[in-house]
């Protein structure tokens, strides 16, 4: 009879727990309000959101993908990905399972770039990494390359990613 006891024992102490397991609201934000995240940065397109993923559409400059190549063809999507904005979306709306980044060439609808950062990919010190390698490929990638390639490396590591052959050789 003991362990009856003890599993009714608690029972009675556990259920008025339960509606502390009730689940909380995974709100997503209207495209007005995703887009609010990314309004600082330049080139940005379009912001949207697809069921509970975030799409941010970004025009990467023709003469950009001319000088840079390959390595800039696919930094471009992991700058906006690893932005704090992108991690600013995640707090505020716990709904948002994933931020898609889409890069298009010049003025055109051509696809450069796509990449899909979960919400979940990154703990807070590996968003710290994050924002540490974006802050080196930005302000001294030009004159290092290997910046950008260390900010490429990561994203192919902590995103689903594709690139255009057109562009990526």
């Amino acid at each position: 009879m003991y362990p009856k006891s003890l599993i009714l024992a608690a029972a009675v102490v556990l259920l008025p727990g339960c509606d502390l397991l009730e689940k909380q609201e995974l709100a997503i934000p209207t495209a007005d309000e995703a887009a609010a995240f990314y309004e600082q940065h330049p080139g940005i397109d379009t912001v949207q959101v697809r069921g509970n993923v975030i799409e941010v559409r970004v025009r990467q400059p023709a003469d950009q993908l001319r000088r840079g190549g390959s390595l800039w063809a696919k930094v471009g999507p992991y700058i906006y990905a690893f932005s704090p904005s992108t991690r600013d979306v995640f707090s505020a709306f716990p709904g948002v399972a994933a931020v898609r980044v889409v890069t298009l060439a010049g003025r055109g609808e051509s696809e450069v770039a796509r990449v899909m950062l979960r919400r979940d990919a990154l703990s807070d010190i590996m968003w710290q990494r994050a924002h540490n390698l974006l802050g080196h490929a930005l302000q001294s990638g030009t004159q290092q390359p290997r910046r950008i390639e260390e900010l490429v490396r990561w994203g192919e590591q902590h995103t689903e990613y594709e690139y255009q052959p057109e562009y990526v050789h």
